[in-house]
């Protein structure tokens, strides 16, 4: 890593990455209080967006990338992010209750490993954030995304 990529770890959404497997994103989840790692897997089938929280390793359909702005866009304002682990409820008209909704483009979870589908809305604004798709709240509980 070179000294240039590098910010200041304790402010930073975002403290260095390309997000390759090589040169994974470090990121830090809405409340800014957890780092995880997360990188483009575009070999796989389906391509994938792969999330290193300690050692546990996610993933989710980079479609989910658009497929998240588009809907977001739709919606036109902001939107709840509504975090919830896999096989729990979520709230209503939330970006993880879309993400798992029949509805969706997908029809269901966008999450690809089961037991750890959930939770796309805590992993994937991060990405979009960094990425200047979407505008994300950080406060200590119940944030809100909305596309920009």
């Amino acid at each position: 890593m070179s000294p240039a990529k590098k910010k200041d770890a304790k402010d930073a959404k975002v403290t260095w990455g390309s997000g390759t497997v090589d040169d994974p994103w470090l990121l830090k989840t809405p409340p800014l209080s957890s780092e995880f790692q997360a990188w483009r897997d575009e070999e796989s089938k389906p391509a994938r967006l792969v999330i290193q929280v300690g050692t546990t390793q996610l993933s989710y359909q980079l479609r989910g990338l658009e497929d998240a702005v588009a809907m977001l866009k739709k919606h036109g304002d902001w939107m709840a992010l509504g975090n919830s682990d896999e096989g729990k409820p979520t709230a209503p008209d939330s970006v993880e209750g879309w993400a798992r909704s029949p509805k969706n483009p997908v029809g269901g979870y966008y999450g690809l490993r089961k037991g750890y589908r959930g939770r796309f809305a805590n992993y994937v604004m991060p990405v979009l954030e960094l990425l200047g798709k979407v505008e994300l709240e950080h406060l200590p509980r119940n944030n809100r995304v909305r596309a920009k």
